[in-house]
């Protein structure tokens, strides 16, 4: 199957860079590069939608973007290019998340295999190295835990590692829906339960919930996870940025939530609230 390279403009922001990803992603672009001309995405000739793409640079979010060439890509192997520039990625020391690729390396406390195909959570972004962090400072031994958002699992993988009771993890993307399957077969864990569906899926209370999604949708929700929580329980929200933190807080404070603390790495957050 060709690959054909999208060459968009640069830009103007973060936030602009992660939405136009977000979008072309689901019109079928499956990775993207940026270098010292903009943008660069690419798809499978199969994907191909120039209009759908077209249609997209006029919504007003994405204004000065413009596309300036597809091209078809030569022959190569790419998933032998992806496993060369693919690392694992070692947060605290103790917790290491690989590909299968990646010989295992006992000397980690939790050496945990990904294979992330076009799903999220890898470790390899800050929103989710950085609640790593904070589940590694935290008790899930015997705790039920939410996993929303949850792209490949790895956060509901480590938290049955840690020793969680009850796992649950959901995701409304069909394809991270799937990958999770794969991921906790992976990893020994086919205890974890997986669900296809959005906040309007969750049943049951949770000692902690794991919410790494983004500023809008955590906004929306945020009030099913509240009610989804018992007493005492805990909440880490991220897949947002240092100057979203503010109305985040504020809505979790309305629900009744009490800040706890936050990480910030690259302008990206997590928090940890608590329900009183």
């Amino acid at each position: 199957m060709k690959t054909l390279e999208y060459s968009f403009t640069a830009p103007t922001s973060d936030i602009q860079h992660d939405m136009l990803t977000t979008m072309l992603a689901d019109l079928g672009f499956d990775s993207f590069m940026d270098d010292d001309m903009g943008l660069k995405a690419y798809c499978t000739e199969d994907q191909r939608d120039d209009q759908a793409v077209e249609e997209l640079l006029t919504e007003p979010a994405f204004a000065g973007i413009h596309l300036l060439a597809v091209e078809e890509m030569p022959d190569k192997d790419w998933n032998e290019l992806w496993e060369a520039s693919y690392q694992p990625v070692v947060v605290n020391e103790r917790c290491r998340v690989r590909a299968p690729f990646h010989e295992p390396d006992p000397s980690f406390e939790f050496d945990l295999v990904i294979e992330p195909k076009m799903s999220f959570g890898t470790a390899n972004h800050e929103t989710t190295a950085q609640i790593i962090t904070l589940m590694l400072e935290t008790d899930f031994k015997g705790k039920d835990v939410l996993d929303m958002g949850s792209g490949t699992a790895v956060l509901a993988i480590l938290a049955k590692k840690l020793g969680a009771a009850r796992t649950v993890a959901i995701d409304n993307d069909e394809w991270a829906y799937r990958n999770a399957f794969t991921n906790c077969e992976l990893n020994q864990e086919k205890d974890v339960e997986i669900v296809l569906g959005d906040a309007a899926a969750i049943q049951g209370k949770y000692d902690v919930v794991l919410a790494n999604i983004n500023r809008n949708i955590l906004l929306r929700d945020m009030h099913c996870y509240v009610e989804a929580m018992k007493p005492q329980g805990r909440i880490f929200f991220s897949g947002y940025y240092v100057e979203d933190l503010s109305s985040i807080r504020a809505e979790a404070e309305r629900l009744g939530l009490r800040y706890e603390r936050h990480l910030a790495r690259n302008n990206w957050v997590a928090a940890e609230f608590l329900k009183e």
